[in-house]
């Protein structure tokens, strides 16, 4: 009976010096830490923000639960490293939902530039048929003026894209847009009021 306590005893003893001795999941670290990076560098922030800040809050969690165990005598990185796991494998799924939203927002981004293009060029069109007469040289040439503006404002547009800030660019062609619309609208205006037909 007493070998049997002793052996008892000494395999608690060794349990507890191999919990103890247990080391910090480096490897797991590394690899979730790369993954997270990876996938802010591909925009997550931008086009997946709260899916984003739960990957980094997972992150932390596991690096905070690892910082506990530092401290402990007897250590153990179980809840860790499925915490690591979790945050690996999350950002994998994210990486792919990136990549949707990224290219879902290029294509209403798109589409508001190919707007405002369209919009600028009616506005162009319809100043070179505005009626002429006393008094609307002035105005005609003012107006002519504003487009320029707006036309060369169009150059912004592409400064949004080539920083992948969609939402910028649908913003910009937006403002753009209402600004050529109001141009081609004071032109109609006028061709109304002196009883031209509008092209």
């Amino acid at each position: 009976m007493k070998n049997i306590l002793k052996y008892m005893a000494l395999i608690m003893v060794t349990g507890f010096l191999f919990a103890g001795c247990a080391q910090p999941p480096t490897e797991e670290i590394n690899m979730a830490k790369a993954s997270v990076e990876a996938v802010v560098a591909e925009g997550a922030q931008k086009f997946a923000g709260e899916e984003a800040k739960q990957l980094t809050d997972t992150l932390q969690a596991a690096q905070d639960e690892i910082a506990v165990q530092d401290g402990k005598i007897f250590k153990n990185y179980g809840k860790a490293k499925e915490l690591l796991a979790k945050a690996t494998a999350d950002s994998e799924t994210l990486k792919v939902l990136v990549a949707e939203k990224k290219e879902e927002a290029k294509g209403n981004a798109v589409a508001a530039q190919d707007a405002a293009k369209a919009s600028v060029e009616e506005a162009k069109v319809l100043l070179e048929q505005a009626p002429k007469g006393k008094g609307s040289e002035a105005d005609i040439e003012a107006l002519k003026s504003d487009l320029k503006g707006i036309e060369d404002s169009l150059a912004e547009i592409e400064k949004a894209f080539d920083s992948e800030d969609y939402s910028v660019a649908v913003e910009k062609s937006n403002a753009i847009k209402e600004k050529s619309d109001a141009i081609s609208n004071q032109v109609k205006a006028a061709m109304e009021k002196v009883g031209m037909k509008k092209s």
